[in-house]
């Protein structure tokens, strides 16, 4: 009795749990979320606007790394390359953002790495169309709506 008991237990759970490989993989490949790095390059140690940004796009269904504080332009490029993701954003409020993104934009050119970048700050209409012609995909300002934020980045990645 323990044996026959014990054969239809084994049975049960291997009809439960197991699971086609095929349906694994596609559904996962279809239900990962886009990852979002989220970096603070440069001597700037005013955070607040890049975590509500984090934030934001976490909440939306993004996955969200953010890098902390005074990060450089190499720790960026090798945090993209490491985390995988799919799109970064930088938040630069010292006035340093032409410098900062064009030296990422080299790098990232060099390691042979091709993500969107968008930027946030304080930034100058000038330097945000340099910006915009240089590559950079959207420009974010004081007063941008995290709803607009959101939906440029779901557009940027293909969602």
């Amino acid at each position: 009795m323990r044996k026959k008991v014990a054969k239809k237990a084994k049975a049960t759970a291997k009809k439960k749990f197991s699971v086609k490989p095929k349906a694994v993989l596609g559904h996962a490949a279809t239900s990962l979320p886009s990852r979002v790095l989220i970096a603070k390059p440069g001597l700037d140690g005013h955070d607040r606007g890049a975590k509500i940004v984090a934030r934001g796009l976490r909440d939306a269904g993004f996955e969200v790394i953010y890098t902390g504080l005074h990060q450089t332009p190499e720790m960026i490029v090798n945090a993209a390359i490491q985390e995988d993701v799919d799109v970064i954003g930088l938040s630069i409020l010292s006035g340093a953002h032409l410098p900062l993104v064009t030296e990422i934009q080299r790098l990232l050119k060099a390691k042979r790495v091709s993500k969107p970048l968008f930027v946030g700050g304080i930034i100058p209409t000038s330097d945000s169309t340099k910006l915009l012609k240089h590559g950079v995909k959207a420009v974010f300002g004081p007063g941008t709506s995290l709803g607009e934020i959101v939906e440029k980045t779901k557009k940027l990645v293909g969602r």
